[in-house]
């Protein structure tokens, strides 16, 4: 449903862009088209801290219920194997009863992913800048999907998050005026082309 919209989006982007770039006639609404563009690109820029947060909090949970899930095997380490769970797991994977080799496994998948979800909130211990990197990098893509299921927009008034508002806006800006500049020449060139053809 989100690619069939953005798809929709994208086609009534680009009649809207071939219409009112070369009508002359039109240049007002033209620079509104441009102004309204720029807002939009800024107040959604503005979105993305809510977003990092959310995503944030997501993976936080799933840290806790994690921890949670290992809390037992933690106590079994910490009574038969001097405290160390590494130890615990190769014991289990020592085991020549199959089934106990598994639950090594089990153990050893659910240590693994706790490290992981650590150091990814870690990494988001940043500012917003760097948070975005690191998502665009290294993003858990199951976490970012369910936490756009359940994103709820909002708009951050901090100074860091309208200052990156307007940073990653701005540029959006300048990324679009470059297409439509860029198209728009492109056109051009083309039509003086088949004018000197004929």
């Amino acid at each position: 449903m989100l690619r069939s919209s953005l798809t929709d989006a994208v086609g009534a982007l680009t009649i809207v862009l071939f219409f009112y770039r070369f009508n002359k006639n039109m240049k007002w609404i033209q620079g509104l088209f441009d102004r309204a563009f720029l807002l939009a690109a800024v107040f959604a820029a503005g979105c993305v801290p809510s977003f990092i947060v959310q995503y944030r909090q997501r993976m936080g949970g799933r840290l806790d219920q994690v921890l949670m899930d290992l809390a037992p095997f933690q106590e079994i380490a910490n009574r038969q194997h001097g405290g160390s769970l590494s130890a615990l797991i190769q014991h289990h994977l020592n085991s020549s009863d199959t089934t106990f080799q598994q639950e090594g496994l089990a153990i050893q998948t659910m240590a693994d992913a706790a490290q992981h979800l650590r150091a990814g909130l870690e990494a988001l211990n940043t500012d917003v800048l760097h948070q975005s990197l690191y998502l665009l990098a290294q993003t858990d893509r199951e976490i970012a999907r369910a936490t756009w299921d359940s994103y709820v927009p909002a708009f951050s008034v901090s100074v860091e998050s309208l200052g990156f508002a307007l940073l990653l806006g701005g540029a959006l800006w300048l990324v679009f005026l470059a297409l439509w500049h860029g198209t728009g020449s492109l056109i051009s060139f083309s039509r003086k082309r088949r004018l000197v053809k004929q």
